[in-house]
């Protein structure tokens, strides 16, 4: 189903009523609501698959400094497993980003809170509590999505031009009514999405309260 969302992520809230396979989608499904449910369900069982496929593989450690924590390699790892999806089906991120929030938690679909699950045993066994988990959590979640989202939205306007204002289509906007936008036009198209997420992921990990137990379970899922 995630090729399907590929093809009409972008117009899955309003779907192509001229055209006949996603139509024909829709009816399989319980109407609208149900197609954007399916996707999600595909998205993040994806994320899962890619998990357990690797079991055991931890993202790989600094290899200078202290050695990392073993909790702080398995959010590693469960980021690059999202970041992957993500990027090979940019089209559904703002349906995975947005969702999720539109229903009650126990109505998400299972491969989410099978996710969410797996990255609060990851926390659960480092030794936080309840409260420090949960905040844990949602700031780990929150850097992870909005780096995917920050990364997918400069759409490249003629992937033929070489240069980077041309190619982004910001040559269109006035240097005078946007003078700074238009200074950093280098600098988005030298934009680097994993390393700004392994690198924001780092600083957010560093900043975190140190794990009172520091155990793991070993990398696999729950």
């Amino acid at each position: 189903m995630t090729d399907t969302g590929d093809r009409y992520g972008k117009h899955v809230v309003r779907i192509h009523v001229s055209a006949p396979e996603p139509m024909a989608l829709y009816r399989c499904t319980a109407g609208e609501q149900g197609l954007i449910d399916g996707l999600v369900e595909a998205f993040f069982g994806e994320v899962n698959e890619r998990l357990h496929t690797a079991a055991g593989e931890l993202a790989a450690a600094p290899t200078t400094g202290a050695p990392e924590p073993l909790w702080h390699a398995e959010l590693h790892r469960i980021a690059y497993a999202f970041s992957a999806v993500a990027h090979g089906h940019p089209h559904l991120l703002p349906v995975v980003a947005t969702r999720p929030l539109a229903v009650p938690v126990a109505r998400r679909p299972a491969p989410l809170l099978q996710l969410t699950e797996h990255i609060l045993a990851v926390l659960f066994r480092a030794g936080f509590g309840e409260a420090t988990t949960l905040t844990l959590h949602r700031a780990f979640v929150a850097w992870i999505l909005g780096c995917r989202l920050v990364d997918g939205r400069q759409v490249v306007d003629d992937p033929e031009e070489p240069d980077p204002a041309l190619r982004l289509g910001l040559h269109q906007l006035p240097a005078a009514a946007y003078p700074r936008l238009r200074a950093l036009v280098p600098r988005m198209a030298e934009y680097d999405g994993e390393q700004e997420m392994t690198g924001g992921l780092d600083s957010l990990l560093g900043r975190m309260p140190r794990a009172p137990l520091d155990a793991f379970y070993g990398g696999s899922a729950p």
